[in-house]
């Protein structure tokens, strides 16, 4: 017993100093009216979360938040899986195309955001080749629901890379010899892929699901550089709320409840995740 508290004391001091405290720092912020200077905080209860409760700008970022999720969700699963398929075949140069397909991974938040900026641009890159066969090209980031659509698309080309490795990963996991039976039945490539690789995937596309939720609902980089919540709060989703409230307008307290409201819905989530994966349950 004490040889283990030893090992374990550098992990929870770690832990307890990084994630505990914080967390507890802010949950007790959010009680209070900040503005971020001075040293005396006023506490107020829960005056911040019933304000919030009652301010419309944090429902439109909400269901702009969940909107935006949604989308993020459906689309991750489709783009991740099919690219995954793709590199999964029997291709030359294999690893050269799993290599391009992952860049985007690894590339600059900032810089991605700023170049598809330009790109959507009335007088840029997209417009241009809609020029080409006779189509007047919208102004993107100005328009409501084509700001936020472009968003979900910035946010899945971001990370279909990551979605791709794990499913190819859980692909290579599959057992091969029902493959091998299924196509000795006389199953074809589609029946194979519709009723035995999907429904075996499915633990790994709930995991992208939740994992695309959670980077819904913590989104900002993107958002800042692409938007900044506009046009008119049409894509204003609950980070950027947060950063506009706190760190612009100086209500800390106030921002902070709505960190603390994102922070609980990311738990709820997860949660939902440990429950329906069956990590919750006895496993005797």
């Amino acid at each position: 017993m004490l040889t283990a508290a030893l090992f374990l004391t550098p992990a929870l001091c770690v832990l307890s100093i990084f994630v505990l405290y914080p967390i507890v720092s802010a949950g007790y912020i959010s009680l209070t009216a900040w503005n971020g200077f001075d040293p005396v905080k006023e506490f107020i209860g829960f005056g911040n979360y019933v304000r919030l409760a009652q301010d419309p700008e944090f429902w439109n970022s909400l269901l702009v938040t969940v909107l935006y999720a949604a989308g993020v969700c459906v689309l991750s699963v489709v783009t991740g899986l099919t690219v995954a398929l793709l590199l999964d075949a029997p291709l030359r140069g294999r690893g050269i195309y799993r290599g391009i397909y992952f860049l985007p991974a690894v590339t600059s938040s900032v810089a991605a955001a700023i170049v598809w900026r330009y790109m959507l641009d009335p007088s840029g890159f997209v417009n241009a080749l809609l020029a080409q066969v006779g189509i007047d090209g919208p102004d993107w980031l100005q328009d409501r629901w084509l700001a936020l659509g472009a968003l979900t698309l910035l946010t899945v080309w971001k990370n279909i890379g990551f979605n791709a490795v794990l499913y190819l990963t859980a692909m290579q996991a599959l057992p091969h010899g029902i493959y091998e039976a299924a196509q000795l039945d006389g199953a074809s490539a589609r029946q194979r892929l519709r009723f035995l690789t999907i429904p075996l995937l499915s633990p790994m596309t709930f995991f992208v699901v939740v994992q695309a939720l959670i980077t819904s609902f913590q989104a900002f980089d993107l958002v800042y550089v692409l938007t900044e919540g506009g046009p008119r709060g049409g894509t204003d989703v609950l980070g950027m709320f947060m950063y506009r409230t706190a760190f612009r307008l100086g209500d800390f307290g106030y921002g902070t409840a709505i960190a603390f409201v994102t922070l609980l819905l990311v738990l709820g989530v997860t949660l939902v995740q440990w429950r329906v994966s069956g990590s919750g349950k006895d496993s005797r």
